[in-house]
Order: structure tokens, then sequence, then C-alpha cells
């Protein structure tokens, strides 16, 4: 009898766990990342569709924003879970570039797909894509320019254009770079951050203006509020307005009449004393974070004094970064050296429902903090889209003033990325020239993608392109709004968002490439 025979077998894993090894892994991958690319292509570019959510709690969102399709996505399959990943990380990174850095990386896969299919080792593909990547880094080296207000301006159009807030570009580019440029004196860096948004829920996308300040909804409690204040001074109090209460259960045993009018005359002594804080400094406009007392509030009152309570952390935040208040939290060391200045307050009465409330702007402040982009418009699903692109449009500025870069767009810079990779190919004497070729294929899938949506030919609009690209055009060639190949000068994006975009959807491909077995416990 042999060694060990007889003997049952070494049992490692559970039987329910399959194991895919060889090309099948490779091809399982590739195909799972491009169906996920392929379902955010038709929204791509300035004639790109919509996709409608429908989410689990009943609720829908019309949208053609690539982060918040794949937000919204509950995706199973490991490749588009890292497809989903890398979305994320451009987002948080840029603030755009989701959709072409999806649309990168399915090409990417797509055109490797065919190379591996014709036995090409998958190191070898990393290799390409990876000298392919350095060529890349240097084209963009010479073809990004200095950002200026012009080009500035052309930012935030090419944010914008493609979604909903479209219909008013010409409202709502100006009002985004006025927005950052109304901050930038009190902020090292103006972001997004720094701009609220507010849906008015009332006139159409072109009665949208700039507050510089902030908008709340709120009941305004007494009709005989003061209303058009000018330059009030402002206290932002994060507390109740009241005697605070005990931590701990107390009775207090009344013995006479005497003593009953004592606790209560002691009661309404320590209101005044709160009262005459907040009178003391001089303040015009109080927002409270908490509740008033009515005693407190009629005494205020009574001064002229308009109370705004129940605002929450992030209004008063915004708030006091507007005013430039510093935030209170103990009413009686409160002092004049607190208050910030609201250039002008007014307060609008609304009918009283379960959901429509008072709406109180601050504005006209001097320096803000915070400004905010009230939003026209009746449509909830259609604000909400409007405000998606409007912070988008902020983060691309934000981020074009941060790094003083620009990349034409419209597919230009991607096509002469592609011409750059194809000369330094034939310099490549083995085969990570056929990898870098791909690569340079895989680029060409902007202005492709951009030119079908348009409904163009796309094989000419991309010869056309590529003829302009080796030929050195002094101006950008690419596709523009129409879907007709030429000139976009004007049509700008930083440059990290193409550069990190890039880079995200390179590296995450060759990650998939280098992956030769999956072990998967569930056996599916």
């Amino acid at each position: 009898m042999s060694e060990g025979e007889g003997k049952p077998p070494v049992v490692v894993v559970s039987e329910s766990t399959s194991v895919t090894s060889g090309t099948a892994v490779q091809e399982k991958l590739i195909i799972a990342a491009r169906v996920f690319s392929d379902l955010l292509k038709p929204t791509y570019g300035p004639r790109g569709l919509d996709k409608m959510l429908y989410k689990s709690d009943g609720s829908t969102a019309v949208t053609n924003d690539g982060a918040k399709i794949v937000a919204e996505l509950m995706v199973k399959h490991p490749a588009a879970k890292m497809m989903v990943s890398m979305g994320n990380s451009q987002e948080e990174a840029c603030g755009d570039g989701v959709t072409t850095t999806m649309l990168l990386c399915g090409s990417l896969l797509e055109e490797a797909n065919t190379l591996l299919s014709k036995g090409l080792h998958p190191l070898t593909l990393v290799d390409g894509y990876r000298k392919a990547m350095g060529v890349a880094l240097s084209q963009m080296d010479s073809d990004s320019v200095a950002l200026d207000d012009e080009r500035l301006l052309g930012v935030a159009n090419t944010a914008l254009t493609g979604k909903g807030a479209e219909a008013a570009i010409d409202v709502f580019a100006p009002l985004v770079r006025d927005a950052l440029n109304a901050v930038k004196n009190s902020v090292e860096a103006p972001s997004a951050e720094h701009v609220a948004m507010f849906k008015s829920g009332s006139g159409g996308l072109r009665d949208s203006r700039l507050v510089r300040g902030i908008v709340v909804r709120r009941r305004v409690l007494m009709d005989t509020f003061p209303n058009n204040i000018n330059n009030a001074p402002t206290a932002v109090i994060g507390s109740d307005i009241k005697i605070r209460k005990m931590t701990r259960s107390a009775e207090i045993q009344i013995t006479s009449a005497e003593n009953l009018d004592g606790f209560i005359e002691a009661e309404q002594s320590r209101k005044e004393e709160i009262a005459q804080a907040l009178i003391g400094t001089g303040a015009k406009l109080v927002l409270c974070g908490g509740e008033i007392d009515r005693d407190i509030l009629h005494d205020l009152a009574d001064e002229g004094i308009l109370v705004i309570p129940e605002l929450d952390e992030s209004e008063l935040h915004n708030a006091a970064k507007a005013t430039g208040a510093i935030k209170i939290d103990s009413i009686l060391d409160a002092s004049s050296s607190d208050l910030g200045v609201a250039g002008s307050v007014h307060w609008e009465r609304r009918q009283a429902t379960d959901q429509v409330e008072d709406i109180i702007t601050i504005d006209d402040c001097t320096n803000p903090g915070v400004v905010t982009l009230a939003v026209g418009g009746a449509g909830e699903t259609a604000t909400e889209e409007i405000i998606r692109g409007l912070h988008d449009a902020l983060r691309a500025m934000s981020l074009a003033h941060e790094t003083g870069e620009l990349l034409p767009g419209g597919g230009a810079s991607h096509t002469r990325i592609a011409q750059a990779v194809r000369e330094a190919s034939e310099s490549e004497p083995g085969r990570a020239r056929l990898a870098m070729d791909a690569f340079a294929r895989a680029m060409e899938t902007i202005p492709s993608t951009l030119a079908s949506n348009a409904g163009k030919d796309i094989l000419d609009s991309v010869l056309e392109m590529r003829t302009a690209a080796r030929e050195g055009s002094e101006t950008p060639i690419g596709i523009q709004a129409n879907g007709e190949v030429g000139d976009v000068t004007g049509v700008w994006h930083p440059r990290a968002v193409i550069e990190d975009g890039l880079e995200s959807a390179t590296e995450t491909s060759m990650s998939m490439l280098r992956i030769d077995q999956v072990i998967s416990a569930r056996g599916d």
C-alpha cells in the first residue's frame, strides 16, 4: 500500500467556495467594469441624457451626474465595487470628472481584454500603461495654461453645461464666480464649503441671486418684531435663552404666600438679568440655537431686537461666518466684542403650514465668510439637480483657484495625449508598445462618446481630431456643444480634474489586470 493511500483529502476551504483562475479572471472583471462604464456613457457631455434613480425608500432622483449615480447604486460585483471606490475618490478629490474617469477605466480594460485574448501577458500591459501615463503627464505639462478671469468663467460654464442649470447658464456662471470672489477676503482658500444653497421655491431659474449672507426658514415668533433692519449688530448664541433646568429633581416646600411671591420674583429677576445681558451688548439681531423663554422674548421685543430661535448647528456656524460674530455659549458673559454685523435683515411672512415657514434673509454683510446662492424655481426634483450642478461648478472653480492651471475640454486634451503616446510608442522596442497603442485608443473614448451622444459620426469625428492633434494645431480642437469638431477655446477644466481622473483610471485598470485568481466564499 502506498504512503497516504486511504486517507481523506486535506480540506482548506469550504465546499461552497469557488476558485476562478487564469485568463477567465481578467475577462470577468473586465466585463463587469465595462458594463458599469457603459451605464454612465449615455449621460456624458453637453448632449448627455439623464437617469431616473428609483430608490429603495420610494423616493426618486433625476440626474446625469456621475457621482450621484455611483453613490446611489448598490453594486455587488467586486470589480464594480472597485469602480465605485475610484469614482468616490475622484469626487472627494476634485468634485468633478467622475464619469470621465469611469469611461476611461472601462475603455482601458476593454482594450486590455483584446490584447489578453491574443496572448499578451498582463504585466506587459501594466508596464505599457505605466509608460503611457508618464507620456500623458508630460503632454499635460505642455498643454496646460495659466488661470485668468475669462478662463475662470469658462471653467464655470464647462461645469454647468449639460446639467439642469444650463438653461440659465448665463446667470449661474457669473453667480458662481461672484460667490467665491465674495468670500476670498475672509477665508484662506475659497471653496464650495463657503457657499450655502437655498431653494426659494418660487419664481424661475433666472430669479436666482447671490445673498452675501445666509437665508433660513424659521417661524418669526412675533408680528411686532422689527423688519428691514440695516447694519444690525448680531449676536449668535449656541444655547437656549432661558433659565437652565436643574440636572437633579428637587421639591420646594412653600408654607406662605410671601414665600411663593419671593420664589416667583427671584425667577423673574433671573429672566430679566438674562434679557439685560443681551440688551447690554447692543445687539439688534439675536440668532439662537435653542428655545427662548417667552418673558425674555417680550423684553427683547420691547427693545426692538429681532430674535430667531431654534437654528441648527450648521445655520449658526454660517451665520457667525457671514456676520463675523463670535458664537456665545454663556449669555451672562456676552459682550459687544462678540457681535458681528448684518448688513441688512429682512423677514417675509409665509402662510402657516407644517412645511412652509417664514423666510429670514441676512444680506449685504461686509467681507462675509459664507454666502448663499438662492436658487429660483418651484420644482423640487429639478432644483435639486440644479444645486448639484452648481456645487460641481463651485468645486471646479475653487480647484482652478487652488492649482492655477487649466486644460482644454471637449476631448481636446485626451486626443493630444493619445497622439503623444502613439509617437512615444514608436521608440518602444518591446511588446509594451502594444499596450501603449491600446492606451492611446482608450483616450479617444472621450471624444468618441461626446460625438456619439450628440448624434454625430464617431469615426469621422475621431479622425478629424487625430489630424488636428498630429498637425499640432495651436488652438484646442475638440467636440463642441453642438457635436461638431472645432475650436473649443473657452471650454476649460482644472488640470487636476483631468490628471487625477486619468491617474485613477489607469491605476484601477492596472490593479484589475494584476489579479490572476478570484476566491469566492459564497460560491458565485
